[in-house]
């Protein structure tokens, strides 16, 4: 896969707050978000030598905004599509573990600069026509208002009939939107404009109440994309292209410590080894190793340095 300009990654970035301890009032502090996840992914698998990864969000005037965009530059990404608005903060998350591993969320994003990016004062639509690849998913359009989502999508369609990438994660948390049906008609909207999907079976399930497996799929390849990777979790991903499916044999995890990011990871893993040349199968083993690497340590983001899966 060739990318005729850089990787763009849209969402929300925000503070995360990992490894809570009651007892002593100790907190770790991070900067997370799905999309930023891939992105920070992405930027490192890639290295300096493959295709710029640029994060396109708002972020507020404050101190911690600041410090979010240099760590985001700190990971080699490319920062000049991040809006700064006036009065405005980034959102926070805090993760809850249980013994298994799985996690829990708590947000505070009511107020986040991110669900203004693409207002007045916000990103310029237009900018991200210069992508090789636009990369966003549910969250992304979940944040947003009608008017914001109708821009993004938009602009999706006009870059997959110039015949560059879109890539869509469905990513569906009921808790930010409306109603199921508001969620179904723009997850519908981005998948008609995408060209490869990123789907987990169990959102894909919740949003659609398919029959099974073998059901999302056919409405999967039937929705716009031809490349449909559906990520089943420690069962390994589905790979659909031209009209055939396969499930490429995949280890489970060693161990789970922390479930943050398995999804986000997966995706990063998927598209670095697609960049690189390799086909959607042996990109799907891929995004499994890294995903399983990544649960098995605390927060969505490991620390760098650590070499990553392939």
């Amino acid at each position: 896969m060739r990318l005729d300009g850089p990787i763009v990654a849209v969402g929300e970035c925000m503070i995360e707050l990992s490894d809570l301890d009651p007892a002593d009032g100790r907190v770790r502090l991070g900067f997370a978000g799905d999309t930023c996840n891939t992105a920070i992914y992405l930027s490192r698998l890639l290295g300096p030598d493959g295709p710029r990864v640029s994060y396109a969000t708002a972020l507020g005037d404050d101190a911690l905004s600041a410090r979010m965009i240099d760590a985001l530059r700190a990971e080699g990404l490319d920062t000049d599509l991040i809006a700064r608005l006036h009065g405005k903060l980034p959102g926070i998350y805090a993760i809850e573990v249980d013994t298994q591993g799985e996690r829990s969320f708590r947000y505070w994003r009511e107020a986040s600069a991110a669900r203004e990016m693409l207002s007045d004062g916000g990103i310029d639509p237009e900018k991200l026509m210069a992508c090789g690849m636009l990369y966003l998913s549910g969250i992304t359009l979940a944040i947003l208002s009608d008017g914001q989502r109708d821009h993004l999508v938009k602009q999706m369609r006009r870059l997959k009939d110039a015949g560059r990438q879109v890539v869509f994660d469905g990513n569906y948390r009921p808790r930010l939107w409306t109603s199921p049906d508001e969620a179904r008609h723009w997850t519908t909207q981005a998948l008609e404009a995408s060209t490869i999907a990123l789907p987990s079976i169990d959102d894909e399930l919740a949003l659609c109440a398919d029959a099974d497996e073998a059901a999302a799929l056919d409405r999967l390849a039937a929705s716009g994309p031809s490349e449909i990777v559906l990520k089943r979790g420690s069962r390994g991903p589905v790979v659909a292209v031209s009209g055939e499916r396969n499930a490429p044999p995949c280890p489970e995890a060693e161990r789970i410590v922390d479930t943050t990011a398995a999804g986000d990871s997966f995706n990063a893993g998927y598209l670095a080894a697609r960049l690189r040349g390799a086909g959607p199968l042996e990109a799907a083993r891929s995004g499994h190793a890294l995903a399983c690497q990544v649960i098995g340590h605390v927060g969505a983001i490991l620390p760098r340095g650590v070499t990553l899966a392939r």
